[in-house]
């Protein structure tokens, strides 16, 4: 396996490889539908793309209040620590950006993956697209 690197991407230059992961695994894996995968958030949000090689592979979007989301590795590539790069690259950029909390909806069998990020569960559980989730919030020192 090559190295796995995390980079900003740019919505409408890399949208493709974005569209394609976040397709693989959210519209076709976890049937979500597409009517909700696809927001105006895209647009405005900052998006970070992991490669292997030249291979994109996972991707992560930050909106501007901190609210980190669409956080996706295909199914070849998970359990590989590509998901802890994406997370650590996007925790980094909204520090960076002065973002001192940053927030998420977890999907409830995710949840143990965030806490070792140092987020903490701050909601019941619920439903998204069908999904169990929690919400969950991280304060930057």
């Amino acid at each position: 396996m090559n190295e796995v690197h995390v980079r900003l991407a740019d919505w409408k230059k890399d949208q493709a490889a974005l569209r394609r992961i976040r397709e693989a695994v959210f519209i076709a894996e976890q049937a979500v539908p597409a009517e909700l995968e696809w927001d105006a958030d895209d647009a405005s949000a900052v998006h970070f793309l992991a490669f292997e090689g030249e291979y994109p592979m996972g991707t992560a979007r930050l909106l501007p209040d901190g609210h980190i989301g669409r956080v996706a590795v295909l199914k070849d590539w998970r359990g590989l620590k590509v998901g802890d790069k994406l997370l650590r690259a996007v925790i980094d950029e909204a520090e960076k950006r002065g973002l001192k909390q940053q927030m998420l909806s977890a999907q409830v069998h995710a949840s143990s993956f965030y806490e070792r990020f140092g987020f903490s569960v701050v909601s019941d559980e619920f439903l998204d697209a069908g999904i169990p989730h929690v919400d969950m919030v991280r304060h930057s020192d």
